[in-house]
């Protein structure tokens, strides 16, 4: 029986666990790096790469990337998959081997280069995302192409929900990728294309805030949804108080031109009925203020709201 490859896996976290776990099943593993990790969570870890003989290294921060070098050194292994793993690897540390490094990235590539493609799909609107699989180079998600696995986006999925879809689906293509290394003489891959090529920064309040006066109700949606729930929803003030929108729905009841962010009714069920500018409503029903996580109905509950404009 072939011997199978041995494969280092970098990680930043819960995101890459089931493919660590099946590619550990299938004997592919020989050492794990975590980076940025919690300490429990990375003494967990620890310990279950002790139980079953497989080197581990935390990687706390950039400077303790100084050892990667030697670590990958002394464990000899024939690729090194990064999954997640949030610190760019040096031309020194990749000098161990040509093709040997290959990303797992949760978007697709050249499109949605960045460290965080899944807020940005959800945001785009897109119908569907991907794992792409690439070789890694000194530049973050540039490296060739090869392969891209499409994965298909509800248009209920939330940041989190897509998060699972994307770990569960990781987990398969991980496999295939090393199934693939084992067997075949040659992995074929293409250079990506620099002319559609777009890198995304990590979000700050500019991108998760609602423009009440620019945005249509399906654009707002996408936005809460796609803050939902690293950001705990989108965000927007009230009355001089930041605030964000946790769950909404669009209601496709006009509203005669009304000031986008005006608060136009609140039903019996206790959702409050936002304007926006394509003359449909949004339906808020959980949001976030300083007082903590609430229903709509709890919120209105101790203040009178109709007429009132968000910002």
């Amino acid at each position: 029986m072939e011997v199978p490859k041995k494969i280092l896996i970098l990680c930043g976290g819960r995101f890459a666990f089931k493919a660590l776990q099946l590619l550990a099943y299938e004997k592919y593993v020989c050492g794990v790096g975590i980076g940025k990790a919690n300490e429990r969570l990375a003494d967990a870890l620890e310990r279950e790469c002790e139980d079953n003989n497989i080197a581990f290294q935390s990687f706390t921060n950039k400077k303790s990337l100084s050892n990667m070098k030697d670590w990958i050194e002394a464990i000899e292994p024939d690729y090194i998959f990064s999954m997640s793993f949030p610190f760019l690897l040096s031309e020194e540390i990749l000098f161990y081997g040509p093709e040997k490094f290959i990303n797992f990235h949760p978007g697709p590539l050249p499109q949605y280069r960045g460290v965080m493609p899944i807020f940005e799909v959800l945001k785009n609107q897109e119908p569907q995302t991907a794992i792409s699989v690439h070789y890694m180079n000194s530049k973050f998600d540039e490296g060739d192409l090869i392969y891209s696995d499409p994965v298909s986006i509800d248009s209920k999925d939330t940041y989190g929900t897509l998060t699972v879809k994307l770990s569960n689906r990781l987990a398969q293509v991980a496999l295939n990728t090393a199934n693939m290394l084992q067997f075949a003489n040659k992995i074929p891959s293409i250079p990506q294309d620099r002319s559609k090529a777009y890198y995304y920064e990590k979000p700050d309040l500019s991108d998760t805030y609602i423009n009440w006066k620019r945005m249509g109700s399906d654009e707002i949606i996408a936005l809460i949804n796609a803050c939902n729930p690293w950001n705990v929803g989108a965000d927007f003030s009230f009355k001089g108080e930041q605030a964000k929108i946790v769950t909404a729905k669009i209601l496709k009841e006009p509203h005669n031109n009304t000031l986008p962010g005006t608060i136009l009714s609140t039903c019996e069920n206790g959702t409050i009925n936002v304007a926006c500018c394509d003359n449909n409503q949004i339906s808020i029903e959980i949001l976030k203020t300083d007082s903590g996580i609430m229903t709509s109905k709890q919120f209105t509950a101790s203040q009178p709201v109709v007429g009132l404009v968000l910002n």
